[in-house]
């Protein structure tokens, strides 16, 4: 049984807005490590996966962005969405276009380009684990991480108290349910409970399980892909994907398929992971000065504390200030209270209803 790796880059990354632009996003930023989030992603699955059996799913304004960050990876493994609809469709098109290169059995790695991890080989233990279990299992398999803190920014998985399998030096449980992002006050409780793991964002499934999954609950949106599936001319294809992404409606495949099932497992992970979601996660993560200031470019702080502060190219000068972000970039400087960085993407989407379509 063959098995691929599916990396998805198609996101906006907004909540790093304004370092993260959407001709730009922040799969292809360098935060952390010697390369790109996008090539470190990569250089991850290299020792997994043949070149070849590494595929890239992103939209077609940002697939030759791709191409020039991972000139390792062929052209013709790059999908490319028209234009973004979330991972619930970006999961499907991806999916119809493996299952016909590999047949219904294929198992298919579905991992985020944006994200951090730290300890390789315990994340490549993990992700071997979960094909392994897929391969076997007519479910959908996850990875999940125990939470070393109460976090808003990441979704959960509730597990079985009782693993149900070990698969190699990997613990897998049955899932309960997921929960989106919770308040403060949740996010306590299910560190506490015990039963809670944080969603990793990544999905190892066979194709004939996803189509099963996809059309049982969301069956209003399972035709279009199913007539997909029997297109053969690649020119009616690429119309026909058109068609589909002008009518079918964004959504994630957690809050389209994951939250819904009963058919999920879930493989432990041990390795250190951040989905880098906001500028407050990258305060979190990276070296702070004696006064837990993290200051990027020539930064002047006087009496300031607990600050985020980047500049690449201004001087920027604080005096007495406590618990700000300040993010300079050449069009835009995003002043914001740390801790309230998540609705930095509203400040995105607020640009967008206005049409100020050149600050995004």
């Amino acid at each position: 049984m063959r098995s691929v790796a599916l990396i998805m880059a198609g996101g906006t990354g907004a909540r790093l807005y304004p370092r993260s632009r959407q001709a730009h996003p922040k799969q292809f930023l360098h935060l952390f490590g010697e390369g790109t989030l996008l090539q470190n992603t990569f250089a991850r699955l290299a020792p997994l996966f043949d070149p070849s059996q590494i595929y890239a799913i992103t939209t077609e304004e940002l697939a030759p962005v791709v191409l020039e960050q991972l000139p390792a990876l062929s052209p013709t493994n790059i999908i490319a969405e028209p234009f973004r609809r979330n991972t619930a469709p970006a999961l499907a098109l991806a999916t119809v276009l493996l299952e016909r290169r590999y047949g219904a059995d294929v198992v298919i790695a579905a991992l985020p380009a944006d994200h951090l991890i730290w300890n390789v080989r315990e994340f490549h233990d993990a992700v071997e684990a979960a094909i392994a279990v897929a391969a076997r299992e007519d479910a959908i398999v996850t990875i999940g991480l125990v939470p070393s803190h109460p976090e808003t920014a990441f979704g959960y998985i509730q597990v079985s108290d009782e693993p149900l399998a070990q698969e190699g030096s990997a613990t897998v449980y049955r899932v309960r349910g997921f929960a989106e992002k919770p308040d403060a006050a949740t996010a306590e409780r299910f560190v506490n409970a015990g039963d809670f793991l944080w969603n990793s964002g990544m999905f190892v499934f066979r194709a004939s399980t996803f189509w099963h999954e996809f059309a049982t609950h969301l069956p209003d949106d399972a035709p279009l892909f199913a007539e997909l599936r029997q297109a053969r001319d690649p020119a009616a294809f690429a119309l026909l994907v058109e068609q589909i992404y002008g009518r079918i409606r964004a959504l994630s495949f957690d809050y389209g398929v994951l939250e819904k099932t009963r058919n999920s497992l879930c493989v432990l992970g041990t390795f250190e992971w951040s989905d880098l979601s906001s500028w407050d996660e990258l305060w979190r993560l990276q070296k702070k000065d004696p006064r837990q200031n993290v200051l990027e470019g020539t930064i002047y702080a006087l009496d300031t504390k607990r600050c985020l502060v980047s500049s690449f190219g201004k001087v920027i000068a604080l005096v007495d200030v406590e618990d700000l972000i300040v993010v300079d970039s050449d069009d835009v400087l995003l002043i914001c209270r740390r801790g309230s960085s998540q609705r930095v993407a509203e400040l995105v989407n607020m640009f967008r209803r206005r049409g100020n379509t050149s600050l995004l």
